[in-house]
């Protein structure tokens, strides 16, 4: 299994690039860990959540993970919910669905240091 950090997206104009199967996605799942697959109108999506410690450190986790998908040239949807919730949904919008792309992408910033961003939880 190659390790997903090591790729680089490709362009997700190619003619033939399609959304990839459930079987595929599921297959690529464990390789990101803390991301889940979800559904919404019939489109396959990643969505990950964390919990802020600030507004400002919300501001600072969307400047990595935006720094990241630039260099990728993947963008994936960032949500700021209330004023310490960050929501993250990657899928590939040209193709309707998830492509190998959005499993790079998440697993990139999986390797993003954030703990310095991220609430602690009880008992940590």
């Amino acid at each position: 299994m190659d390790d997903l950090t090591t790729k680089k997206c490709v362009s997700c104009n190619a003619r033939d690039m399609r959304p990839m199967t459930v079987e595929a996605a599921h297959s690529l799942i464990p390789q990101v860990q803390g991301w889940n697959l979800v559904t919404e109108d019939g489109m396959m999506k990643l969505q990950r959540t964390w919990k802020v410690k600030t507004f400002m450190k919300g501001m600072e986790f969307f400047k990595l993970v935006a720094d990241v998908a630039e260099a990728e040239g993947h963008h994936p949807d960032l949500h700021l919910v209330a004023w310490n919730n960050v929501k993250i949904e990657i899928w590939t919008h040209a193709v309707g669905g998830l492509t190998e792309n959005d499993f790079i992408l998440a697993a990139k910033i999986n390797r993003l240091d954030l703990h310095q961003l991220l609430s602690r939880k009880v008992g940590e």
